[in-house]
């Protein structure tokens, strides 16, 4: 195996001193090696991670450097605009100009490939290859324990029909091999009244052959189900009536259908793209002034707030139909590979508790995006082949999350961190999730990756890892910067006299229409307090003039969301967000982590997780020793024995604190961990992660003459 490697000694200028080093250039990431502190290296994923690349000389010459450029002139400076919104300025001091040139050109060559097959993630199949070969046990290879359902078989979509009690639905094979459309799923599920015969009949008339494709089903019987739009009308009130009576008949009570056009309501990509642009153009490049009111009002004025506010408000009029009106409703969009992804996402975050647990939100992900055939290879961009089909929808739909995080912090199982990492896993070419834009497209693919890295008459049973194989990349302790100290599980435990008990939820407190508050309690107020609706409502969105006067007439849809803001939340419930404008936060962790101007040492949200951590390990400490006092009772859930409880596997990022301990947090804590304007914490402790042994093992190297003649 080989790795092309392009060297040189500069340094990078940052707000404080400057950093001398050595920057290392390989086919795989741009990493930079500071001199007197090695141990502080930090590291670029070189293919998909660079924006855009800027060379500066002496007299102010400046090129935007692309794949296969000519560099006419020596550099003096290399300023790398990340996708991950970094920015890194890096001056070729005592460097020699070749040597320079060099680097330049290497790191433009790598960021920008001409075709998918030159990613880095095609050649680590070989020694995946050779690990995986020592794992099978009966010919069959393990899926490494991962939890997440990929989607990619009937029993995953089967598991997923019972979890919602979809009865009137089942899985279908028309599309095995890909026969009736290449970026549907080889598994879908329809209803139980619509034959195969049919299903291939009603393909032709819809884009792509997209079928209709089910997404969830409420415990009342609706169900959400995405389309794309058939253009001709003539054909579309044709099949709509005979795609909705199928749907109809699967409904225990025959509810109506009713059809919702994202298109004509929602911002389209371009107009997303652009206002993405300008937020990290405010956020990133220009100077941080966050003290000024200018700057707020740029931040608005880039509209970024207002399509994520746009969004939620959206989906949430989708669930008043769902659990409102117990309606089934269709999501139906030009091609059924954008606006349906937000939106059916976010609809059934809102509605089902699992989708706020980790592995139910990975697999939210896995089915609503993934297998849905959401464009990601052209929405990313990741080959720079056109700027036109480029949109961040889906950091858009990760922001939408984390606005209602923000409002509902005991809701979810995984932390902002996590999102954050997310997002920046899509430029990381080691992972089949977001590197292609169907199903089949991944198949084939992957088909090439097995037949490049294992030898002829062998078994392939190697694939791409998905991004959810999080061992990949993060150890043990890492991950538990993905852990919430907060969430309120379906299974939350609890200590009662000594005895640990689990709290369990019953079928009907699913729904917000069926859960009530004792009536003399609505909302922490007692009875005869007079109840208002929470600032910023969708009430208020419906009726800015909305008051408790008996005179008043309400909507239907008014009732139900002054209704469910008038009682107390059940974080394992319905959650509706706030939506007021002044509601809508900026995402700091995500937009504003590498701009040091912005970070607070020992500030920010961090602080209170600190604490927390601290707090909720101390508790399973006492759990632990609770049960080794008593010992185990009937039902009770069960609990790590001392050897379980290891400093390396508890739950929390921090651990409990001792009395003799400094109460104020530690000294690396900001606002913006866990990340940093010098580099990124979380990839700093990696060693022993499959992808580190993989690089410490690759000990051939080709000459930089080599890579020099090849690019320019």
């Amino acid at each position: 195996f080989f790795l092309q490697d392009t060297n040189t000694e500069f340094y990078t200028d940052s707000s404080q001193d400057d950093l001398w080093g050595k920057l290392i250039c390989t086919n795989f990431k741009v990493s930079f090696i500071p001199q007197d502190a090695p141990s502080l290296c930090f590291q670029l994923f070189n293919h998909i991670l660079c924006l855009s690349l800027t060379v500066n000389d002496t007299k102010g010459k400046r090129k935007v450097l692309g794949s296969n450029q000519k560099l006419k002139f020596n550099p003096t400076e290399l300023i790398l605009y990340c996708k991950d919104l970094r920015i890194i300025r890096f001056c070729f001091g005592e460097a020699g100009p070749e040597s320079a040139k060099k680097v330049c050109l290497a790191i433009a060559h790598y960021s920008h490939p001409a075709d998918l097959h030159l990613l880095f993630g095609f050649e680590y199949q070989g020694r995946r290859y050779h690990e995986y070969k020592a794992k099978r046990v009966n010919g069959s290879t393990p899926r490494g324990g991962l939890q997440t359902p990929i989607f990619d078989r009937p029993s995953d979509w089967d598991r997923e029909i019972k979890r919602t009690g979809a009865s009137e639905w089942r899985v279908c094979s028309v599309n095995e091999g890909y026969a009736i459309s290449p970026s549907l799923p080889e598994y879908i599920v329809v209803p139980a009244s619509l034959a195969d015969q049919d299903l291939k009949q009603y393909s032709s008339f819809f884009p792509d052959n997209r079928i209709p494709l089910w997404c969830w089903n409420h415990p009342s019987g609706s169900a959400l189900i995405r389309m794309a739009s058939i253009t001709d009308p003539l054909h579309q009130r044709k099949i709509d009536q005979r795609v909705f009576t199928a749907i109809t008949k699967s409904h225990p009570h025959r509810s109506e259908v009713i059809r919702l056009d994202l298109d004509k309501c929602l911002p389209n990509i371009q107009d997303i793209q652009s206002a993405f642009f300008k937020i990290r153009q405010i956020c990133v490049m220009d100077p941080f002034e966050e003290s000024e009111e200018r700057w707020l009002s740029s931040i608005e004025n880039s509209r970024w707030l207002e399509y994520v506010r746009a969004f939620l408000k959206h989906s949430a009029e989708v669930v008043y139909h769902l659990d409102g009106k117990n309606t089934s409703v269709v999501l139906a969009e030009e091609e059924d590979r954008d606006l349906n992804c937000i939106v059916s996402s976010l609809v059934q975050l809102m509605l089902d508790p699992h989708y706020r647990s980790l592995i139910g939100f990975q697999s939210l992900v896995q089915k609503e995006w993934v297998m849905a055939g959401h464009r990601f290879l052209d929405r990313c961009n990741h080959l720079k082949k056109s700027d036109k089909e480029e949109s961040p929808l889906f950091t858009l739909f990760l922001d939408c999350v984390w606005q209602m995080m923000n409002q509902y912090p005991a809701a979810f199982e995984f932390t902002e961190a996590y999102l954050t990492v997310l997002t920046d896993s899509m430029w990381i070419p080691l992972f089949s999730t977001f590197l292609f834009n169907s199903p089949k497209q991944r198949n084939q693919h992957l088909d090439f990756a097995k037949n490049k890295a294992i030898p002829q008459g062998e078994e392939q049973s190697v694939y791409f890892p998905p991004v959810w194989d999080w061992s990949q990349q993060f150890s043990f302790k890492d991950q538990t910067l993905f852990n919430n100290p907060m969430y309120v599980g379906k299974g939350a435990a609890c200590v009662q006299n000594g005895e640990v008990k689990t709290f369990r939820r019953t079928k009907k407190t699913y729904s917000s229409t069926l859960r009530g508050a004792p009536a003399s309690m609505r909302n922490g107020l007692k009875s005869g307090e007079e109840t208002l609706p929470r600032r910023g409502s969708l009430v208020s969105e419906l009726k800015p003039d909305f008051s408790p006067v008996k005179d008043v007439v309400e909507s239907p849809s008014e009732r139900f969301f002054r209704d469910w803001f008038s009682r107390p939340i059940d974080q394992q419930g319905l959650l509706i967000p706030l939506l007021t404008p002044s509601h809508m936060a900026l995402w700091k962790l995500f937009f504003l982590r590498w701009v040091p101007e912005a970070c607070i040492p020992k500030g920010g949200s961090i602080t209170a997780y600190h604490k927390l951590c601290q707090l909720v390990d101390e508790i399973e400490i006492l759990q632990i020793q609770l049960r080794q006092y008593k010992g185990p009772s009937p039902g009770s859930t069960p609990l790590p024995s001392p050897s379980e409880s290891r400093s390396d596997q508890r739950r929390m990022y921090f651990k409990a604190s001792f009395p003799d301990d400094p109460s104020t947090p530690p000294d690396f804590l900001t606002s913006s961990f866990p990340f940093t304007p010098v580099g990124n914490l979380c990839r700093r402790n990696v060693h022993g992660t499959p992808i580190s042994k993989f690089l410490n093992g690759a000990k051939i190297w080709l000459s930089t003459e080599t890579l020099a003649n090849d690019t320019v």
